[in-house]
This record gives C-alpha cells, structure tokens and sequence, in this order.
C-alpha cells in the first residue's frame, strides 16, 4: 500500500543529527571544517548516492541549506518529496523543480507558493491535517513511488516512528560526541511516558555492521516492530 522507507542519516555517536542546537549549525555546513570529522566524511555522501531514487525531507532542512537562494543546480535522476508549509519560498520551490525527476511537495498551507509555480514535474498532495501514511500511499499510487529514503529531522523522524511507517534503519556514524538536551536527535518529538505506549517502539534487526575509515562506522537494521 505504501513505498518501502529507510531513515538514511549521519549521527554522532551520542545520536546527535546536528553540531548544537541552532538552525546556523549543520553538519554538511560545519562537519567538513573539524578535524578527525572531515576526513571520513566523503563515506558519508558515497554512501548517499547509492540510496533510493525517491528521497524525502522537509522545507526546513532545506531552507539552512540555502534552497531559497542558490543557483538552480544540474537535474538529477532522483524524485524529491518534501514537507514543507512555510520555509519554501518561490525560488526554492523552482530550485527542486530544477534539481528533481519528480517533485512533490506535501503541505497543509493552502497559500503555498508553489501553487503560484507552473512546472510540469510539480506535484503538491494538499492535507488538511498532516497524515504521513496517506502521503506516502499517494506517492506509491500516484506517482510510483516503489522506495523512499527518509532523511528529515527528530521530530519527524519520531512521527515516523510512532506510526510505524520505517521499514529499515541505515546510519552512518560520526566519531564525535556532541551532547546537549536541546540539540536534535536521530529521533525527538513525543516521548514515552507509560506503559501502555511500549508498542510504538521501533525493535530493530541488525543486518549489517561495517566499519568505515577514519573511525566511522555504518549500522542497517530490519525494522521488525
């Protein structure tokens, strides 16, 4: 009914997807520039362009990575989807168009301005609430979406979680420890408090443990429940 989904991301050992807790910090932006990081990092992107030809994330992630203002880039072989209800602004919106096979955008903000942009691989799956099973059934339907790989933020990644919508878990992890309460995690958003929600964790099957050079290593794991 839906696309087989992988959480593909870059963590530090501590589970940390960012260097602290500010949107002015990146680790695309800031890994490259710390030594005993930037030496294994290649890995990392390598790693990246073997994943799925349809990849998600969200406007957020893409406006600190400069979306909204960069030149439009080359046209790759891959499908983006993004979620996304206000950090896109119009530019954005066309630099993925440029970018993408196919792009979709998933919003809940009926004023999006990609609905003032006119591209004929543009697609928008409108929600009055956010369902991210129903996105994902209408990517696998509408547009063919045989696999998808995950790569958004905490938060989302625990929507994901809770609503078991992971099927497997591929991580590529840094040398480093970062810390803080505040900075994001490979999973935030809801925590557990009870009992009775022990259901809605992800129990895991280790498929695959490799190491890589310069000390970083690569886990796969079945989501088995």
């Amino acid at each position: 009914m839906r696309p087989i989904t992988t959480l593909f991301m870059l963590m530090s050992l501590d589970g940390k997807i960012s260097p602290g807790a500010s949107d002015s910090l990146d680790v695309d932006k800031d890994f490259p520039d710390i030594e005993g990081l930037k030496e294994g990092l290649p890995q990392y992107y390598e790693i990246e362009q073997t994943t799925d030809l349809w990849s998600f994330n969200t406007g957020r992630v893409q406006e600190k990575m400069g979306a909204n203002v960069k030149p439009f880039p080359e046209k790759t072989p891959v499908s983006f989807v993004l979620l996304d209800n206000t950090h896109l602004k119009e530019h954005g919106i066309r630099f993925f168009c440029a970018k993408s096979k196919e792009f979709v955008l998933i919003t809940t903000n009926k004023n999006h301005p990609a609905y003032g942009v006119k591209e004929d691989n543009l697609h928008i799956i409108y929600q009055d609430s956010l369902s991210l099973e129903d996105a994902l059934i209408e990517l696998k339907e509408k547009y063919g979406c045989d696999r998808i790989t995950i790569q958004s933020g905490g938060t989302l990644n625990g929507m994901f979680l809770r609503e078991k919508l992971f099927d497997y878990v591929d991580i590529v992890v840094a040398p480093v420890l970062i810390g803080g309460k505040d900075t994001s995690t490979l999973i935030d958003g809801i925590s557990i408090t009870n009992v009775n929600e022990l259901g809605s964790l992800g129990v895991l099957q280790l498929e695959k443990c490799e190491i890589l050079n310069d000390s970083y290593i690569r886990l796969r794991y079945k989501v088995i429940s």
